[in-house]
């Protein structure tokens, strides 16, 4: 039985899209987008106000393939500004969003609408993001998205942030800032502000990070 044909008899939907950058999330949003299109389904597209890499007044991927959506700064937004008749709602970097988007994205589909969220699912140390994990939890369809190492071309997994470029939590970049990395070649970097307040270590040996095995 396809999706679709189990939507039909589902009072609502809700599909996760996750990967690390450049696993093609943002693509796969646009590509679903399109299909309701074609399907001459009603639908409307957010993303947070934060992501500006590509453009202001769009979802882009890394393709700089554009899909016109609408911007906002609070995952509750899109209960005011989803229309009566939107059939389907898409929302690209759901990582940038509070867990109030867990919240609103089972209100979306308990109202009779197909979600479709778009986001990475671990950050640049390896850790769950943002909402992402609990909407993995409680959807009905997670797509689990993959790019390729840029270290050995195997599957990658993980966002490598590359050196030099800062040690905040959340940095919106992209070509330069990031790569695409593989468990075994994913190195998660201390912050800049760790290694200025570090202690010496005097010759003492720690117990290695478990992601530097």
């Amino acid at each position: 039985m396809s999706l679709y044909s189990r939507l039909v008899k589902h009072p609502g939907w809700i599909e996760v899209i996750v990967g690390c950058m450049y696993s093609g999330k943002t693509e796969e949003l646009i590509r679903q987008i399109r299909r309701a299109e074609i399907a001459k389904q009603a639908h409307q597209l957010f993303k947070p106000r934060i992501d500006n890499r590509y453009s202001e007044s769009s979802v882009a991927s890394h393709n700089q393939n554009l899909q016109s959506a609408i911007i906002i700064d609070h995952a509750y937004e899109i209960l005011d500004r989803v229309n009566a008749d939107t059939e389907v709602v898409g929302i690209d970097e759901g990582q940038f969003f509070t867990n109030d988007l867990v919240e609103v994205a089972g209100q979306l589909a308990n109202s009779g609408r197909r979600v479709l969220i778009a986001g990475l699912d671990t950050d640049w140390k390896g850790r769950p993001f943002g909402p992402i994990p609990q909407l993995m939890a409680v959807a009905e369809e997670v797509r689990k998205q993959h790019a390729i190492c840029m270290v050995c071309g195997s599957p990658a997994t993980r966002t490598q942030r590359l050196p030099g470029v800062g040690g905040q939590d959340i940095l919106v970049g992209s070509d330069g800032m990031y790569e695409a990395r593989c468990r075994s070649h994913f190195k998660p970097l201390p912050s800049e502000d760790s290694l200025l307040t570090q202690p010496p270590n005097h010759g003492k040996t720690e117990k290695p990070h478990f992601m530097d095995l």
